[in-house]
């Protein structure tokens, strides 16, 4: 029996300038994710969980909390960006349209630079632009963020399956 490798995430030999990737998956979120997030986080704005209140605004209904948004959507592109790395911070986030409940958000992330590490030989830096999309093709947010992602033949993740003890 041959044993297929799952998708292991790019390493940092695997990006190139002018790269595009799409989230394979889209996200629906929900009321539940909204409240709960918010009041997570000590959120008090009422705007993210009190129906009555954001009736009386422009939009009617409660927004789903942008940091939640952001957190989301950084989520869809892990497997294409950070799966074998970790962020070194979020720049020029801009949240240009509103999320709300039911809306289904996708990840559509840009390769900006790839540069080797200057302190650290096992890895590089990866910078990459990343827009949230929502289910009708509306930005919901952009960001740019470095993310520190290893080089193949260092990668601490390989390797890591058990071995299967028969019997």
């Amino acid at each position: 029996m041959a044993i297929k490798t799952g998708w292991e995430g790019r390493f940092l030999e695997d990006f190139e300038v002018g790269d595009i990737y799409r989230s394979a998956i889209g996200r629906t979120v929900t009321e539940f994710d909204n409240i709960n997030f918010t009041l997570l986080t000590n959120n008090d704005n009422q705007i993210h969980f009190n129906s009555e209140y954001a009736k009386n605004t422009q939009w009617g209904k409660p927004l789903m909390n942008s940091v939640f948004t952001i957190a989301v959507i950084t989520g869809l592109a892990v497997k294409d960006v950070s799966q074998n790395g970790f962020a070194l911070g979020w720049d020029k986030i801009v949240l240009p349209n509103p999320v709300f409940a039911g809306d289904t958000l996708y990840a559509e992330t840009e390769v900006l630079a790839v540069r080797e590490s200057k302190s650290d030989s096992t890895r590089g830096i990866v910078i990459v632009r990343t827009r949230g999309v929502k289910q009708d093709g509306t930005i919901v947010v952009v960001f740019e963020r470095p993310v520190m992602v290893w080089k193949r033949e260092h990668a601490p993740n390989t390797g890591v399956f058990p071995e299967i003890k028969e019997g």
